[in-house]
């Protein structure tokens, strides 16, 4: 076999693998396969190992995400192997087996898939097989379920030791297909890539059946009164009344971006009796507290808890998981462990409601809840048929602040200038609030796309990316009701709000004689109404959060210039532009500023002149609609049409980090316009 089919085959199987979440978490467990390949120098052939690298998500899994290894070289180094208290030394020594340029960075698991004497290896974490493998009798429990087709291996450390360790078991046991690894998950293996595939989903379904088949009914105890779910449209109620409190906890050391769950496993867990002491003892496979913690805040209040009594208490929780946190790390730091990165919670569990999970972005967030859902899985499996006892304290905090886990944590990217800045923008489905909801999602920010247009708000949310990137919201700014829900639906979507755009608006071109009540009255409650309670729903939400933020209003050169037959629109932004001073001075003390910007001419693109202002301007300037963004710019010190996206990059320039000490502020993005200079 060619060592193209060999990794297109492994793709293929982890591809397979990891689309079923019952056999492995998201970027959770490896795959590999050996076979033939060219030295690159000699021209001859050598045995080669393919593996997953470090990182990498098996579901998505491509042959770029593939570390390729001399298989020669790797089992040689059995011979310098320097012992158990030295193991680390050998992932150094992985760099000095790759094969060409190696591929992909290889993880952790490699001298696994390596030492192992079969063709192909899958080390996957299915639920059902961490749920034996964290159970107080985990061995004889795979003795049950399995004979002697699966074996039992104490909990080790992943590193060349393990891999030992379970090359040892399969020598010894010819008939094995896999093994069942304390407190972490499966390993399978075969002959074939396919086989492979069948020995895995044999262990993780006949995993599944025991479970089912000797489980108990209610494995985490009776459900404790007052705790039960609350119906669905008051949990996303209170959901989004707390879940900003928590993320400004949550986000005391580091921001963080915040994600909701109530899914039906979570919900009934919360429930139960059992919650308190299983939250307490934390998670075991290292895929899970790596992304959750070892243990998560766990709200000890019943579910119809007044929410001004839940935050109250929230606060107090969080101070006490702190100091409960520094002393773990305090307890077992060494003098060559890495610095404590932080001691807030990852996740916050609160009876009734749901689960609140925190992450550097919207998807380490979701991810991290995901990885809890698993947990309690987990532990639910183990509770049925015995009693769940994760890998002791000091071993997570070995794998938690191991010198190789912090290394892959420097080798990410720097952070771009708005991560973790959850940002909502008006009026953004076009023209100017496009580019804006586009600019800041490009540079890091989660972004809600907020229009009249839900169907246009959407598309513009689907072309920024996933739902862990941008989401579209309906909203009539000019509607109270309808800003609220916005707000809400940000929260439920990432956590909170950060960063606030009112970008939405109209425009009415008449004369003052022309011009009705209901011309006024429009214009005033889509720009001046609207902005107002945008702005209000969004310090509000960033006073609880208590992490400061931004208001950025799109204004107009025309609240400062003034136009001939522009009585509404100008008055609008005039008050626009004196609603960025008053905020400013009024949410200073809170760390929020307010600033805006004074665009002028920007026609292409734009919703408001695609709508008939921009027919309206030219015939009033006397020009063809088509030469409308010719004849504004031919008017300015500069000379040069403003686009969308210049606009865009004023809102990033006062948001972006550079202007921090800056409020009250209003940009000309007008080109020049003398009669616009602000004084």
């Amino acid at each position: 076999m060619t060592d193209d089919t060999t990794a297109a085959r492994l793709v293929a199987r982890s591809n397979l693998l990891g689309a079923d979440p019952r056999n492995t978490n998201f970027a959770g467990g490896n795959t590999s396969a050996k076979g033939v390949g060219t030295d690159p120098v000699t021209g001859r052939e050598v045995e080669l190992l393919w593996v997953k690298g470090s990182g990498g998500d098996l579901g998505t899994l491509t042959e770029r995400g593939l570390a390729v290894l001399r298989l020669d070289r790797l089992r040689a180094l059995v011979e310098v192997y320097p012992g158990v208290e030295r193991e680390d030394e050998m992932v150094a020594a992985l760099d000095h087996c790759l094969h060409g340029r190696g591929g992909a960075a290889p993880s952790i698991d490699t001298a696994m898939h390596g030492l192992l004497d079969a063709p192909h290896v899958d080390h996957l974490h299915p639920d059902a097989g961490i749920a034996l493998a964290t159970a107080a009798d985990g061995a004889e429990l795979t003795r049950r379920c399995f004979g002697d087709r699966v074996l039992w291996v104490d909990w080790r450390r992943p590193g060349f030791q393990l891999g030992l360790d379970i090359a040892a078991v399969q020598r010894a046991n010819p008939r094995a297909i896999g093994c069942v690894l304390g407190g972490h998950g499966i390993t399978a293996w075969g002959e074939s890539s396919e086989q492979c595939q069948e020995h895995s989903l044999e262990i993780i379904r006949a995993a599944e059946r025991f479970l089912a088949e000797h489980g108990a009914a209610e494995p985490f105890g009776a459900v404790v009164p007052g705790h039960e779910p609350l119906p669905e449209a008051e949990r996303r109620a209170r959901a989004a009344a707390l879940l900003p409190v928590a993320r400004g906890l949550a986000s005391t050391d580091h921001p963080q971006v915040g994600h909701f769950t109530d899914a039906p496993a979570v919900l009934d867990f919360l429930a139960r009796e059992k919650l308190g002491p299983l939250a307490e003892l934390g998670t075991s496979c290292p895929d899970h507290f790596l992304r959750t913690k070892v243990k998560p805040l766990v709200v000890d209040l019943p579910g119809t808890a007044g929410v001004d009594e839940v935050v109250a208490r929230l606060k107090h929780l969080h101070a006490a998981y702190r100091e409960d946190y520094r002393a773990y790390y305090r307890r077992h730091a060494t003098p060559d462990s890495p610095p404590m990165r932080g001691a807030d919670p990852a996740i916050v569990l609160v009876p009734g409601v749901g689960m609140f999970s925190f992450g550097r972005d919207k998807q380490t967030a979701r991810v991290a809840g995901e990885f809890y859902v698993n947990a309690i899985n987990a532990m639910r499996g183990a509770e049925a048929v015995s009693g769940y006892r994760p890998i002791p304290e000091a071993e997570k905090f070995r794998i938690e602040y191991w010198a190789l886990e912090e290394a892959k944590l420097r080798r990410r990217p720097a952070p771009k200038p708005l991560a973790t800045r959850v940002a909502l923008v008006t009026g953004a489905a076009s023209g100017i609030g496009r580019a804006t909801a586009e600019r800041l999602a490009a540079e890091g920010a989660c972004v809600v796309v907020a229009d009249l247009d839900a169907d246009r708000a959407a598309a513009v949310a689907e072309g920024i990316g996933g739902t862990d990137a941008a989401v579209g919201v309906a909203v009539d700014v000019s509607d109270e009701a309808a800003v609220a829900r916005a707000f809400t639906e940000t929260v439920l979507a990432f956590g909170g709000v950060d960063l606030v755009v009112n970008n939405a608006g109209l425009s009415i071109s008449k004369p003052l004689l022309e011009t009705t009540a209901r011309d006024w009255d429009l214009q005033h409650d889509v720009m001046a109404k609207g902005s107002f309670l945008v702005s209000r729903a969004a310090a509000g939400m960033m006073v609880e959060q208590g992490m400061g933020g931004d208001i950025v209003y799109v204004c107009s050169k025309n609240g400062v210039f003034a136009g001939p037959h522009n009585i509404a629109y100008g008055a609008t932004k005039a008050d626009q532009a004196h609603q960025v001073r008053l905020l400013a001075v009024e949410l200073g003390a809170h760390g929020i500023r307010v600033n805006g910007v004074n665009p002028d001419g920007v026609v292409r693109g734009s919703g408001i002149f695609a709508g008939g202002w921009g027919a309206r301007r030219a015939a009033v300037y006397g020009v063809p609609e088509e030469e409308l963004g010719a004849f504004y710019a031919k008017r300015t010190l500069l000379g040069r049409e403003v686009l969308p996206e210049h606009v865009a990059a004023a809102v990033f320039a006062l948001t972006g980090g550079d202007l921090s000490r800056t409020t009250g502020l209003l940009v000309p993005v007008d080109s020049g316009v003398a009669a616009a200079f602000l004084r």
